[in-house]
Order: structure tokens, then C-alpha cells, then sequence
């Protein structure tokens, strides 16, 4: 769908500024917009290379068995299906330090990761389960600590503080996390019971 709505967007522009005489100005903020991407590419790409390295030493060290530890309470009552999955719980540490950090580029390929694995101890392949849901969802959510990809852009954009917007990201993301996960366990909860029921009908 993105993919016609975007190139539909630059047609109506290129033909809304043609029509009022405006060519010069569209040539002009091409270039602009190209020199400014280049820049901000440069400004995301010394953030995502510290932090990717940062996770990567983290993944050769006991770091992600420690932190697996520490949020070992969290992830059991947001995935109680995975008590018994080490390996997936690691990797959903390191998935949720990831969007704590506030490196989005770094929690996707992570969280497509999960998602594999959670898809191979899926006995209906067609059908996502509880625990894919409440990590949907919680990604979606992404609470964070640290929003490093928004200070980079703030940054990039010679912003006279760019962490002053640190504090209402924390009550914002924490809000959508704790909205979602209570919503997706009133969910999960309600649809255990509607099973229970169709089978006790049977």
C-alpha cells in the first residue's frame, strides 16, 4: 500500500507546484532535501554503530545472561508460555534493552528474530499465539529510557537541548506499555475462556 501512496503523494506535488509556477523552488528543496538526508544518514550512523557495537560485545559476554536475570520476573508474567525457553527469553532481553536504549534499527532485526523463534514452537503456523501478541505489542509500545534515535534527529536539527524531551517520552511510552499490556491480558484472558467454553460445548 505504501508503496502507491508515496510516489501518488510526490505526483500531486510535483504537479501542484508546476501548475502555480513554482519549478524553481521544487528544484530547489530537491537539492536541499538531498543534502540534509545525506547529513542526517551521517548523524544516525555513528549512534547506530555505538550501540549495535554495544549490543554485539553484550551477546559475547554474560551481560545478556545477567540482564535476561534481572528482567526474568518481567518476562515471565509477560510471557508465562516461555518459563521454560531460555533461549527465547535471551533473546527477548536483548530485543527489550534494545527499545529501552531507543535503538529502533537495532530492536527490529532482534525482534523478527523472537518472532522466528516463537514461530517454530507455534503448533498452528496459521495462527499467531498469546505469546507473539504480547511482544507485537509491546514493541509497538517500545518503552524507553534513553530515546537515542530522536535525540540524534533533534541533534541533527541543531536543537539547543535535544534531550530535554527525555522525561515526556518516559511518561509517554510508559503509559502505552502499561495500557497494552493490560488490554492484551484482559484479551488473552477473555479468548482462554471463550476456548474453554467451546470445548466444554462440544
Amino acid at each position: 500500500m505504501l508503496n502507491i501512496i508515496w510516489p501518488v503523494f510526490i505526483l500531486i506535488s510535483f504537479a501542484y507546484g508546476i501548475l502555480n509556477g513554482n519549478v524553481d523552488k521544487i528544484n530547489q528543496s530537491i537539492f536541499e532535501s538531498a543534502s540534509s538526508s545525506v547529513q542526517l544518514c551521517i548523524t544516525f550512523f555513528g549512534t547506530i554503530c555505538l550501540w549495535n557495537g554495544i549490543m554485539k560485545i553484550a551477546q559475547k559476554t554474560s551481560v545478556i545472561v545477567k540482564l535476561t536475570k534481572i528482567l526474568k520476573p518481567l518476562i515471565n508474567f509477560l510471557f508465562p508460555e516461555c518459563k521454560e525457553q531460555e533461549n527465547i527469553k535471551q533473546e527477548i532481553s536483548m530485543n527489550m534493552v534494545a527499545n529501552i536504549l531507543g535503538l529502533g534499527n537495532a530492536a527490529t532485526p532482534l525482534g523478527l528474530k523472537v518472532m522466528k523463534s516463537l514461530q517454530k514452537e507455534n503448533t498452528k503456523k496459521d495462527t499467531i499465539t498469546s505469546t507473539m501478541a504480547m511482544f507485537i505489542v509491546i514493541n509497538t509500545a517500545s518503552l524507553q529510557l534513553i530515546p537515542t534515535t530522536v535525540i540524534a534527529i533533534r541533534s541533527s536539527l541543531n536543537s539547543a537541548n535535544p534531550t530535554k524531551i527525555i522525561f515526556p517520552v518516559w511518561i509517554a511510552t510508559l503509559c502505552a506499555a502499561v495500557a497494552v499490556v493490560i488490554s492484551t491480558k484482559i484479551f488473552i484472558y477473555l479468548d482462554k475462556n471463550k476456548y474453554k467454553t467451546i470445548r466444554r460445548k462440544r
